[in-house]
């Protein structure tokens, strides 16, 4: 069970020698990076007499060549002990998860900066349908790793010594990338249900496979995740969607029926088509925009971006809601984009999103067609006017760059003629707003006259009539541009009179 990260160790596992090789390579290469910091904390506790290994997460990524700055490690030590170290070992100790076992802390060593957490063996269970754990502190490393999530992640390196410790064959599912429980996915899941989730994020994550036992365990308990509570969802299902792959994980909460418990907007995406109604693929074509829109995500400011991939994913949940079928046999599905925004915002609110981050999302979905009348719609010659241009930037307000990525990974025609031309019309609705832009401040449209100059130049005092003037002179600035102080006095005292008349 505890022997040194060797060849011959590793070899012994029923995989190829090459793939271990390899494994062996990265991990050696990933602990000499984290020596000087994890031997330092390694003789503190050695030196006090407890155990201190470096587990879970930080152990799969160093032999996936892929460690970090934020390190992970498991202790015989009991919470006070620990903390009690920690302050030893750094100025900058937090005590936030103390009840769970955890002391955190921050230390800068050989020209780094480390996140630290040591947590005490543990054992804790969900019992029944509470949301909250019961904490059980262990008294042995086996027990602790038995109740990790996957044997993955039940792997750890016993420090300063670096001896390598994996019970549950965890390399060897890490090289044949496989995703399995180190006890009985029942037991498992049992356990923690947002293990489920968690195994759907390291489909995407790491693009293994979950065994057979893991999937039907997820199925058959996919009920159990009711006990979560809605921000732990939350937080799984954003690190899923912020993977660089999320649709495999999306795919598999889908078919074993979690989603449907979590986010039931996706699944029911999965419209039933016949042969006399055909339409679109409404779930694989959400699927693929938003795989298209991470490979747009380079014109955003910040990557990868949750808030545009939320809108990407659920841009069309108002799809099922108003489906009608057409005479000839057309499907139509009017004002899916704002049944679609009112449905954002009530599942989002369920997940407990922000505020701003639900704000965001449904904008975007509300918005998600307006392009679409720019070719041949509204304005002269199939071409918008600029008051047309002026309204999409307002209306799109500080979501215009996500807009842009969601209109354009929206497309997933496979006529190619089509593709283009819709290509070519949002370049040039984009160049029409950067030149409008130029001129005008778009971002911040406003009238040329404010409040106070309107209550002046009308002789009126704060209320309701000021509000209608400063609509009226904002109508007029983005049907024909700025109009200047002068002529904005003129529109605005010819519009009173009219009021008056």
């Amino acid at each position: 069970m505890c022997q040194p990260v060797t060849s011959r160790t590793l070899q012994s596992l029923s995989v190829s020698t090459f793939q271990l090789s390899a494994v062996q390579a990265a991990a050696v290469a990933e602990l000499l990076k984290i020596a000087p910091v994890a031997d330092r904390l390694g003789e503190l506790f050695s030196n006090a007499g407890h155990e201190l290994y470096l587990v879970g997460g930080s152990v799969r990524d160093a032999l996936l060549g892929r460690l970090g700055h934020d390190l992970d490690f498991a202790t015989s030590a009991r919470p006070d002990a620990v903390e009690k170290l920690l302050r030893k070992f750094s100025p900058a100790v937090w005590t936030i998860g103390k009840e769970y076992g955890t002391i955190g802390c921050k230390v800068d060593v050989g020209g780094a900066s480390w996140i630290i957490e040591v947590t005490t063996y543990r054992s804790d269970v969900y019992t029944g349908h509470s949301r909250k754990p019961e904490v059980a502190f262990g008294d042995t490393l086996d027990a602790d790793l038995l109740r990790r999530d996957f044997t993955i992640n039940a792997m750890a390196v016993s420090i300063p010594e670096k001896r390598f410790v994996d019970p549950y064959g965890g390399l060897s599912d890490l090289a044949r990338r496989v995703i399995r429980t180190p006890a009985t996915p029942e037991s498992s899941f049992s356990d923690d249900p947002l293990r489920m989730m968690r195994a759907a994020r390291f489909v995407a994550q790491l693009g293994f496979r979950p065994t057979p036992e893991v999937v039907a365990a997820m199925r058959d308990m996919a009920d159990r995740i009711s006990i979560i509570s809605a921000e732990r969802i939350r937080d799984e299902l954003s690190k899923l969607l912020l993977t660089d792959r999320p649709r495999p994980g999306l795919d598999l909460l889908v078919s074993t029926g979690l989603a449907a418990k979590v986010l039931p907007e996706l699944p029911a995406l999965r419209l039933e088509r016949d042969e006399h109604h055909r339409h679109k693929d409404v779930y694989q074509h959400s699927l693929t925009v938003l795989e298209q829109a991470i490979e747009l995500e380079d014109r955003l400011p910040q990557q990868p971006d949750l808030i545009m991939r939320l809108a990407a994913l659920l841009h069309d949940i108002g799809k099922p809601a108003t489906r009608r079928f057409e005479p000839g046999g057309k499907v139509s599905f009017h004002h899916h984009d704002v049944v679609g925004a009112k449905l954002v915002r009530k599942r989002l609110s369920a997940l407990r999103f922000s505020g701003e981050e639900i704000r965001a999302v449904s904008n975007l979905v509300a918005l998600h067609l307006r392009f679409h009348g720019y070719s041949g719609g509204e304005g002269h010659d199939g071409v918008w006017t600029d008051a047309a241009v002026r309204r999409y930037v307002r209306d799109a307000g500080d979501q215009l760059a996500r807009l842009h990525v969601l209109t354009r990974a929206d497309c997933t025609t496979r006529d190619t003629a089509k593709a283009e031309r819709l290509r070519a019309a949002y370049d040039d609705l984009e160049r029409r707003i950067e030149e409008l832009a130029a001129q005008e401040e778009l971002e911040a449209i406003r009238p040329d006259l404010n409040g106070t100059q309107i209550m002046e130049i009308l002789g009126i005092s704060e209320g309701r009539d000021v509000g209608r003037a400063y609509a009226y002179l904002l109508e007029r600035r983005m049907d024909e541009g700025p109009l200047g102080e002068e002529r904005a006095r003129e529109e605005l005292l010819a519009w009173w009179a009219d009021q008056h008349s």
